[in-house]
């Protein structure tokens, strides 16, 4: 047989392959993407959520053992450690301009308990600024901060 009497086509290229729908290794960068970016930042938050009362926890620990500073300073100590623990575990915005009594009740509502504002919780507040200076127990606050910092770690 001659090739001209052969039934032979000519070649023909398939069409040209569109954009839509994406293949399946597209789909799978557009689910995971966004996924593994609410994982990192989730993860980073409670990092620095866990690492803050850590921190809070052995600094409190180094207050309450030290012997050679005076009640006084260590109230100063325990409400600076208070404030810079809540500005790290809560939103900032939320817990920098709080003072007096909203300080008490939001460390009060993140505790769960009316605790520092019918209890010795009112030393962090009013204890450094009293005009007759009376002794200062700061045993029982201590105790209160060491259960506001386990209530955080329960929250988390």
């Amino acid at each position: 047989m001659e090739p001209s009497q052969l039934p032979l086509k000519d070649i023909h290229l398939p069409e040209t392959i569109g954009w839509w729908p994406p293949a399946m290794g597209w789909w799978i960068l557009i689910i995971t993407i966004p996924l593994l970016i609410f994982l990192f930042f989730w993860l980073y938050k409670r990092l620095t959520r866990y690492t803050a009362i850590k921190t809070a926890n052995k600094i409190l620990q180094t207050v309450k053992l030290n012997t050679e500073t005076s009640n006084e300073q260590k109230l100063k100590e325990l409400s600076m450690l208070i404030r810079r623990t809540a500005m790290s575990v809560f939103p900032r915005a939320d817990v920098a301009g709080l003072t007096g009594k909203a300080w008490l009740d939001f460390l009060d509502n993140s505790l769960g308990k009316p605790r520092f504002t019918e209890e010795v919780g009112v030393l962090l507040t009013d204890g450094l600024y009293q005009k007759e200076k009376q002794p200062v127990q700061v045993a029982p606050l201590i105790t209160l901060c060491e259960d506001w910092l386990k209530a955080l770690k329960k929250h988390e």
